[in-house]
């Protein structure tokens, strides 16, 4: 039981603790002028739960009712408050309870600042963050070490970069922080050259500028310098491996994403959940099946088991690309916590590798979860139902996803209903679909309806279409390969013969056929 007197030790609370804090505070009825001290201790306590394991939405919520009792909070107490929620998964209460230290007339210091700059930079909140920059000139705290790091930070990451670079004076020409925070604030805007000049002059470098500068090149794909940097760095964390490994991924190096993985795992850093999302996605793109196979065999071993949406969203896609989609479908069954990313990546799965029945099985399974689908979603069903040959479900999710779902179809949703009425023939009534869009028919669509017509013979739609393909592009030796033999089936040699002529004039030729088997 916590008496008064005793005090509390500002450790990691558990609910039961809060609670026996509440009955505290009705049973004794404080005041701020005899117990000033004690009442810290309590706020301090309160705050430590809004961080940490035990900081669920219910925890975070009994802590501000807890806090709302206080009886005229000094500024240490709104501090306190203010620093925990910066730090905890809701920010947004730091810059409430921020306004309501303001509203209620307390003075903040230069403890408050940073905390709210730091809540400001997770919420990406500029025009906040910037109003309250005004507020630190006019409380007198613009030159203070510990403030103007915070604000270089804030404008860094997410507000006005040349504030950020004119903050950067003398005073924290000393602290690695901020010659990071610059640096990096340079490098997500794309500025590599002026991120670079930053980093080679800086006096001191500490893991996070080189992970910082790493990271740079790696987004904006210059790989060759990311990994030049990443082989120079006198040290490297997970961080450094993942940077590179993702950007690999992203720029389609994706065997030289394998390889550093193994160079990885050769010198001992555990991979985390960001390493195997990038394996997994590399694996994916590659149609490895081996090595994703043993990429999830990882993912269990370090998931203990437990897979989280996350992981268990990026093996299922694995697997369905790799073309196992029994092992794709067991591993969706086992997801506790299905979102619509679980369910698009089997359904798009099953129907692209021509279960289209089982696929709008487990499309009609996922309405009866009351998951809601998305855009995704139906493009995928849409697909499954013209490999089934399925034209009035097709119309049917076509209705339901405009009207019960307010999707508006887009270009994607249009193609697979041109292919959908294609396939069956249904040629009149895909080119009524086209002429109801309500955006501008692509390439994609016109040359989807072309393929229709070779398959069903429609010579005179087959022009139309030809001719509407050729005014978008006059490059692509498969939409007149496809007329030309349209015209052949039909024994039409003078169109076969117009037809070579146009490639010829337009400068196309047809690329040699090719197939890929892995050794």
């Amino acid at each position: 039981m916590i008496r008064k007197g005793i005090g509390i030790t500002p450790t990691v609370p558990n609910l039961n603790t809060l609670k026996q804090i509440h009955a505290l505070i009705i049973i004794n009825g404080f005041d701020t002028t005899s117990n000033v001290a004690f009442l810290r201790n309590l706020v301090q306590t309160i705050s430590t739960s809004l961080v940490g394991p035990i900081a669920t939405p219910t925890v975070r919520n009994y802590a501000h009712q807890l806090f709302a009792k206080i009886p005229e909070p000094d500024t240490f107490m709104w501090n306190a408050m203010i620093r925990g929620s910066s730090q905890s998964p809701d920010p947004l209460r730091a810059i409430s309870l921020y306004s309501q230290m303001h509203r209620c007339f307390v003075k903040p210091d230069n403890y408050t600042f940073p905390f709210v700059f730091k809540a400001c930079t997770k919420l990406f909140w500029v025009n906040t963050g910037s109003a309250v920059h005004g507020r630190v000139w006019r409380f007198g705290f613009g030159s203070n070490a510990f403030v103007r790091n915070a604000l270089l930070v804030f404008h860094a990451k997410c507000g006005d970069l040349k504030v950020a670079t004119s903050l950067f004076d003398d005073s924290c020409k000393g602290d690695v922080v901020a010659w990071s925070s610059l640096i990096a604030g340079y490098a997500k805007r794309g500025d590599l050259k002026y991120a670079r000049k930053l980093f080679d002059d800086m006096p001191e470098r500490d893991l996070v500028s080189w992970n910082v500068m790493i990271t740079g090149y790696a987004k904006q794909g210059e790989m060759e310098n990311a990994r030049l940097l990443f082989d120079e760095a006198p040290f490297r964390d997970v961080v450094s491996w993942n940077a590179v490994i993702a950007g690999y991924v992203v720029c389609k190096l994706n065997q030289q994403a394998l390889e550093l993985f193994d160079e990885m795992s050769i010198v001992g850093v555990c991979p985390d959940e960001v390493t195997l999302l990038s394996l997994l996605s590399a694996c994916a793109d590659l149609g490895d099946l081996e090595i994703g196979k043993k990429v999830h065999d990882k993912v269990m071993e370090i998931s203990k088991g437990k897979l989280s949406t996350l992981l268990g969203n990026a093996v299922v896609d694995m697997y369905a690309k790799c073309g196992n989609i029994e092992e794709a479908l067991c591993v969706f069954r086992s997801i506790r916590d299905k979102d619509v990313i679980s369910w698009n990546s089997v359904i798009v799965g099953l129907a692209f590798h021509g279960h289209a029945e089982e696929s709008l099985g487990l499309f009609k399974e996922m309405l009866r979860t009351k998951i809601c689908p998305n855009d995704i979603t139906f493009g995928c069903v849409f697909a499954a139902c013209s490999h089934a040959g399925k034209i009035d479900e097709g119309y049917k999710y076509f209705d339901l996803m405009r009207n019960e779902y307010k999707i508006e179809p887009n270009i994607r949703h249009y193609g697979c209903m041109v292919d959908m009425l294609g396939r069956a023939g249904l040629l009149k009534e895909a080119v009524k679909v086209i002429d109801s869009m309500k955006i501008e028919p692509n390439a994609i669509v016109w040359r989807t309806l072309l393929g229709a017509c070779k398959v069903h013979g429609d010579v005179e739609l087959a022009k139309v279409a030809n001719e509407k393909l050729l005014r978008m592009r006059k490059d692509q030796s498969g939409d007149y390969v496809l007329m030309s033999n349209l015209y052949a089936s039909r024994g039409e040699w003078d169109g076969v013969a117009k037809v070579r002529k146009l490639m010829d004039e337009s400068g196309v030729t047809k690329s040699r056929g090719s197939s890929f088997v892995e050794a």
